[in-house]
């Protein structure tokens, strides 16, 4: 499956349904822009372009205008501000908010007709203007957090995700080979689904994966014979997780398939993910073998191994430390 990479542009539109809510986003003017786009993912403030300085100027991301700026364009002559304004809305900015002032800014109830000269000229110019009750260091932290899940790399992989002890585990395999009944063995021993079938996942600060299910089959299951269940309706709303951090692949395998089996587990191999290797193991499926019991002996391993413990090196270390001893 090939990397769905989501670096593309994002529209103001999507941004504000998907997190106008949380941060609090009231659109004020400029509707007919929501399809502009944010093409980098984070936040400025625009500093000296409000003097007309525009040499290290970003027009690609979200403006934000505090106490300072509201104040500096309060402190202006009507016709200049107009024009100042107008100008900075012509710079292909993708959208402009405008956050709360601190208890002390100055001007602070001056600064009160500021937004409606804003909000008239996004209105006339089609650029998205916002206001929220956060104050601009909190909405600037909230929104670049959700600039950079928006911009985060993603990837689909087929393959079902569990829960267990808090080792997120993807288990692969090809079609038939039993991932359902292993994923159903797991549910019933206490575990949390977080997505079946078809795995998605995005980059979190560039180091961990995290998965989840897309929205519309979250907290559902196909099971050959049986059709779509409810895992929450059936298993309880504790089988179930939202997105969980990837820990582990196991990949369910043919016996007949595999040249050579690991019988040590001394060498850690590793499968990629968006450039991120994760700890793989790989089972070989045969009749007769608890599938369920097994991934989750392997889950619970790298839990140890996560904690600094490694089984499989200190038998190796006492088998060498014997070897030495007799010699």
């Amino acid at each position: 499956m090939p990397a769905a990479s989501n670096t593309n542009p994002v529209s103001v539109g999507d941004f504000y349904r998907r997190h106008g809510a949380e941060l609090g986003l009231e659109l004020i003017g400029g509707e007919r822009g929501l399809d502009r786009l944010i093409r980098e993912p984070t936040v400025n403030r625009p500093g000296l372009a409000l003097s007309g300085f525009y040499t290290y100027f970003a027009p690609k991301r979200v403006q934000i205008f505090g106490g300072a700026e509201l104040s500096y364009l309060d402190s202006l002559p009507g016709a200049t501000r107009e024009e100042r304004l107008r100008r900075f809305l012509d710079s292909s900015i993708p959208c402009l908010v405008i956050a709360r002032q601190g208890k002390k800014s100055a001007g602070r109830r001056q600064n009160e007709k500021i937004p409606a000269l804003i909000a008239r000229l996004g209105e006339e110019v089609g650029i998205p203007a916002f206001r929220t009750p956060m104050i601009t260091m909190k909405f600037t932290n909230a929104a670049t957090i959700a600039l950079e899940l928006e911009f985060a790399p993603r990837r689909s992989e087929h393959g079902s995700m569990v829960d267990i002890l808090g080792i997120g585990t993807l288990i692969r395999g090809a079609s038939g080979i039993g991932k359902s009944e292993c994923v159903l063995s797991l549910l019933e021993r206490g575990y949390s689904l977080v997505s079946d079938d078809i795995t998605r996942f995005r980059v979190f600060e560039g180091h961990e994966l995290i998965g989840y299910a897309a929205e519309l089959t979250r907290f559902h299951m196909e099971v050959r014979g049986l059709g779509i269940i409810n895992v929450a309706a059936i298993f309880g709303v504790r089988s179930t997780r939202i997105e969980k951090s990837l820990d582990l692949v196991v990949t369910l395998k043919d016996y007949r398939e595999m040249e050579e089996f690991d019988r040590h587990g001394l060498h850690q191999n590793s499968y990629n993910i968006l450039g991120i290797p994760v700890p793989h193991v790989i089972i070989p499926v045969r009749s007769g073998r608890d599938l369920g019991r097994l991934v989750e002996v392997a889950a619970l391993d790298q839990k140890l191994k996560s904690q600094g413990t490694n089984s499989a090196l200190e038998f190796n270390e006492r088998l060498i430390k014997m070897m030495e001893s007799k010699t």
